[in-house]
């Protein structure tokens, strides 16, 4: 299959919602009704062509917080997320993971 016709399939299986509904009702904290409002959310900070990007949906874009490249990310990316919490430093609902090759 090409990568539509994979996204197609994965977004009609059966197995893998109930898979995903199930587990989002495990955990340590209750989920939230899908009609809530919550502040909390996911962005991403990836490096493309040199540049440190912030993937956030709630954005119409990427922002670009300047150039990196494989061996400054993780600092650059580090030095991003300072700025995040220096916003509110009272704030301590704040988590970073790091998805990198062994």
């Amino acid at each position: 299959m090409n990568p539509e016709q994979r996204a197609k399939y994965l977004e009609t299986y059966d197995a893998i919602r109930v898979t995903h509904e199930s587990s989002a009702q495990e955990g340590q904290t209750v989920a939230p009704s899908i009609d809530e409002k919550v502040d909390l959310h996911f962005i991403a900070l990836v490096n493309v062509d040199g540049i440190l990007y912030e993937l956030d949906g709630r954005k119409p874009f990427p922002i670009n917080h300047g150039e990196s490249n494989v061996d400054t990310f993780l600092e650059d990316a580090v030095e991003v997320c300072k700025k995040f919490m220096e916003r509110d430093p009272d704030e301590l609902r704040f988590n970073a993971i790091a998805l990198a090759s062994a």
